[in-house]
C-alpha cells in the first residue's frame, strides 16, 4: 500500500513538474539563459559565479514569467490551435488563476535575481517582460507588426548578460541587441511559415504579407542579410570592448552564407519542408554564433 501512494505521489510530482516545464517553456528559457551567459561572458573582465548563478536564475524566472502570462491571456486562443491545445490550461490541468500566480512568483523572483546583479538588468528584465506580455501578445492577433515588437524582448537576452557582467549600456551590449534582433526576423517567419495554417485557426497574424508568398521571403533573405553583416561589424574595430577576429568573422560569415542559403531554397520551394530546415539552420546559427564570439574572446 505504501509503495502504490508513494509512487502515485511520484507520478503526480512528475507531472506538476512537466506542468511547469510546459508554462514557462523550459526549452525556450534555457535557450535564452544559454544567449544571456554568452553576454555576460562577452562582457565580463573576471567570471563571478555567483553572478553567472544570479543571471541564470534570474533570466529563466523572467522568461518562464512571460510564457505563463502569455498563456493565461491566449488561453482561449491556445485551444483551436493543435500546437497549443494541450498546454496546461487550455486541457484543463491547470486553472488560470494558477498560471497567473507562477507568472507572478517568476516575475518578483526573477526581477529580485537580477537586481542583486544590478538596476538595469533588472530594468532591462523587466522592460522584456512588459514588452512581450502587453504589447506582443494582444498584437499577434491585429497585425503582422506584432513580430517587430516581439523581436525587441526577444533581442534582450544576448545584450542583457553583457550589461549584467558590467552594469553598463553602450556600444557593445547595443551591437549584441542588434545581430540577435534582426535574426529574430528569419527565425520567426520560418516558424510562422511552418505553422502557418494552425496560427490562422488562432487568429495569430506572423507572416508579414500574411501569405505563404514570395514577397515574405524576401523580406527573410533580407533579414538575413542584415543579421550577417551586423554579426561580423566588432571586426572592423568600432564596437568599443566587444571584438572579433578576422577568423572567427568569417566563420560566422560562412555560418550565416550557410543560413541565407536555406532562404534561398525556401524562396525556389516555398514549402513547409524548406521552412523547416531554414528554421533549425537559424536556431544553429545563433547559438553557433554566440560560441564562436565568446571562444574568439579567450583565444584573442
Amino acid at each position: 500500500m505504501k509503495t502504490a501512494v508513494g509512487s502515485a505521489k511520484n507520478n503526480v510530482l512528475a507531472l506538476m513538474f512537466a506542468d511547469f516545464k510546459e508554462i514557462t517553456k523550459a526549452r525556450l528559457a534555457i535557450s535564452v539563459v544559454f544567449s544571456s551567459i554568452a553576454g555576460y561572458f562577452l562582457g565580463a573582465y573576471e567570471i563571478q559565479w555567483v553572478q553567472l548563478l544570479l543571471l541564470a536564475f534570474g533570466g529563466y524566472c523572467m522568461v518562464g514569467a512571460s510564457n505563463a502570462y502569455n498563456q493565461v491571456i491566449e488561453k482561449d486562443l491556445d485551444v483551436l490551435m493543435k500546437r497549443t491545445r494541450n498546454r496546461p490550461v487550455p486541457a484543463g490541468r491547470m486553472s488560470a488563476n494558477t498560471a497567473l500566480a507562477i507568472a507572478v512568483v517568476l516575475t518578483l523572483l526573477g526581477t529580485v535575481a537580477l537586481y542583486l546583479l544590478n538596476p538595469k538588468t533588472a530594468m532591462f528584465g523587466a522592460i522584456s517582460i512588459f514588452l512581450y506580455t502587453s504589447v506582443y501578445t494582444p498584437l499577434k492577433t491585429i497585425t503582422p507588426l506584432a513580430v517587430f515588437v516581439g523581436a525587441i524582448p526577444g533581442a534582450i537576452p544576448f545584450m542583457l548578460g553583457w550589461v549584467a557582467a558590467t552594469n553598463e549600456f553602450g556600444i557593445e551590449p547595443g551591437t549584441l541587441f542588434m545581430i540577435q534582433f534582426f535574426w529574430q526576423f528569419p527565425h520567426f517567419w520560418a516558424l510562422g511559415w511552418m505553422l502557418d495554417e494552425d496560427y490562422k485557426s488562432g487568429g495569430f497574424k506572423m507572416l508579414p504579407t500574411g501569405k505563404k508568398d514570395a514577397a515574405t521571403v524576401l523580406q527573410i533573405i533580407m533579414y538575413t542579410i542584415w543579421m550577417m553583416v551586423i554579426s561580423v561589424i566588432p571586426v572592423f574595430g568600432i564596437t568599443g570592448r566587444l571584438h572579433l577576429s578576422i577568423a572567427a568573422a568569417v566563420l560566422i560569415f560562412v555560418m550565416g552564407a550557410v543560413m541565407l542559403g536555406f532562404a534561398f531554397k525556401l524562396y525556389r520551394q516555398r514549402d513547409n519542408a524548406s521552412a523547416r530546415k531554414l528554421m533549425l539552420a537559424s536556431v544553429s546559427y545563433i547559438t553557433l554564433m554566440q560560441i564562436v564570439y565568446v571562444i574568439d574572446k579567450f583565444l584573442a
